[in-house]
């Protein structure tokens, strides 16, 4: 067995209706990629093709989650569980205000930046954990955090670059003394 293969098992012991749906296959997928490519006026193009989504108990994988390697969907899979746990402590409707409103939908997203940021915490965990903390403190995963949250991914939902570098030393400082 995988460990994609253990770490789905152990998301349905804790969600039992937990599926993954490839996106390519989904037609509200290509649906909220084409209104993201319109809000972020065409900044974010590579929704379907390279970002996974958690929405209720399904994961929505995208085109690339075939030829991921195993450690890297195990990663993926633990920061996706972040956002089923969310789900179930604020419940769908608060969950989906937190991740779409406060403070403004686009450019300054407090509330999608702290549920993001919970879950790529959780990244930062798992790749110290599966590949060493060497990986998580890796140069190239540092500005591809910082680009997420500062940039049109996500709707530029925390503009404030030193912030996030911020929380990311200060979740790598934690990974050190543990």
């Amino acid at each position: 067995m995988t460990g994609t293969e253990r770490m789905i098992e152990e998301i349905r012991q804790e969600f039992p209706a937990f599926r993954l749906i490839a996106k390519r296959d989904d037609r509200l997928s290509h649906l909220i990629h084409r209104l993201l490519l319109v809000v972020t006026l065409g900044g974010q193009r590579a929704y379907l093709s390279h970002y996974h989504t958690v929405l209720g108990d399904t994961l929505y994988t995208p085109d690339t989650w075939e030829s991921t390697p195993d450690l890297d969907r195990v990663i993926v899979l633990r920061h996706e569980r972040v956002h089923l746990r969310q789900r179930r402590r604020y419940g769908i409707a608060l969950m989906a205000f937190l991740y779409l409103i406060p403070f403004f939908p686009l450019g300054l997203a407090y509330g999608r930046a702290r549920i993001e940021w919970e879950a790529y915490a959780e990244t930062l965990r798992a790749t110290a954990e599966l590949k060493g903390l060497a990986a998580a403190e890796d140069e190239g995963l540092r500005r591809a955090l910082i680009q997420r949250f500062t940039g049109a991914a996500y709707g530029w939902m925390w503009p404030f670059r030193g912030a996030v570098a911020r929380w990311i030393d200060d979740t790598l400082g934690e990974l050190r003394r543990a």
